[in-house]
């Protein structure tokens, strides 16, 4: 390889974690890829402070490119905030964005350098091919269909590369998405309208699916807050440029709406009305839980888990994308030198999940 091709490829690594021991798989097969090295690797540890009894990330695990790596600590600000810690570090023209429960593929270095290079000036960002291995045997769970959901999404940053002078022309991650969700579409269409194109390239990485409790369905629900964000930040028509599904919010406003208006009328002793309504939560809820159990495996957990966290979803959800409404309801567009159109930083957090609505 001639040295001014070298230095058009020229890659750093950014891998954002809260110390899950999945990152011990994720620098391994880094450090095992066949393929040109990374200028450096920078591993963001987002764990909240002070945490005395922290234990040391594995870097090891890295072998031949350990010395290329380091850490910088940002002590919870969340997957947004850690990776601009991390690529406003790296001295590469290209930064490789790769999460922490991914696996490159054995040739990925090879076949990321490949993408690169095929990039013309005009194109900001590549993106990886996401893998998401599925059961075999059985059906996939409601929260493994979600997560192969991935492999769909445009411009997820479980692998995703983009230039680093882009990067600073946008401003980076906005830092008022939490959680890793939504985020990353933001950033692709803030490149978009800077007039860049994004475009998809060859390299493959496997995203596992992790181990979940019963409850994440809950917890994902969260994410509608973002949907406000984006929202108020794109528009209407985000969902369409980001070829985002819109999901269920509308159902689950109008269960939510009946559920509420039956317990209303019940204590106002409007009994036929209560009925009414109350038939109308009954109807949405169990529609609800037929469209998450008919698509997976049907077994006793898996239809617990369903009939368990159907009823709850609509209210959280709605719940959620009314708070998210009213705390954005003044959101300016993220500022180019890294924080808000008014100046002042977004909010820190923590989310170490992926988090969306079912």
């Amino acid at each position: 390889m001639s040295a001014p091709h070298q230095a058009a490829t020229d890659y750093s690594v950014v891998i954002p974690t809260v110390g899950r021991p999945c990152l011990a798989d994720c620098l391994a097969a880094l450090g095992e890829s066949i393929g040109p090295e990374p200028r450096e690797i920078v591993i963001v540890d987002d764990r909240p402070q002070p945490e005395p009894l922290r234990e040391e990330l594995p870097l090891d695990a890295l072998g031949p490119l350990r010395e290329r790596a380091g850490v910088v600590q940002t002590g919870g600000l969340g997957p947004a905030g850690a990776r601009n810690a991390g690529w406003r570090l790296v001295t590469a023209p290209w930064v490789a964005f790769l999460d922490d429960d991914v696996r490159v593929g054995a040739r990925w270095r090879e076949a990321l350098v490949r993408d690169l290079a095929d990039a013309d000036p005009t194109v900001a960002g590549v993106q990886g091919i996401l893998d998401v291995p599925l059961p075999t045997g059985r059906r996939p769970t409601d929260w493994e269909r979600n997560t192969a959901g991935l492999a769909r999404a445009q411009w997820a940053t479980a692998d995703m590369a983009y230039r680093t002078e882009a990067l600073k022309a946008v401003g980076g991650f906005d830092e008022r998405f939490p959680r890793a969700f939504r985020e990353d579409a933001d950033l692709a269409l803030r490149i978009l309208d800077d007039g860049w194109r994004i475009r998809r390239g060859s390299r493959l990485t496997t995203h596992p699916v992790r181990p979940a409790d019963r409850w994440v369905s809950l917890r994902m629900q969260r994410g509608n807050a973002d949907d406000a964000l984006m929202l108020r930040l794109h528009g209407p028509t985000w969902w369409r440029r980001a070829a985002a599904p819109k999901g269920r919010i509308r159902r689950h406003t109008l269960t939510t709406a009946a559920g509420l208006a039956a317990l209303a009328l019940a204590a106002a002793g409007r009994r036929r009305g209560a009925a009414l309504a109350g038939a109308g939560w009954l109807l949405g809820t169990a529609e609800f839980a037929r469209a998450r159990i008919a698509p997976g495996p049907r077994t006793r957990e898996e239809v617990a888990t369903m009939l368990a966290t159907s009823p709850l979803i609509p209210p959280l959800a709605v719940w959620h994308r009314l708070a998210g409404t009213l705390r954005h309801r003044h959101a300016s567009p993220w500022d180019a030198v890294g924080g808000r159109a008014d100046g002042t930083p977004g909010p820190a957090g923590n989310g170490s999940d992926r988090e969306g609505e079912a």
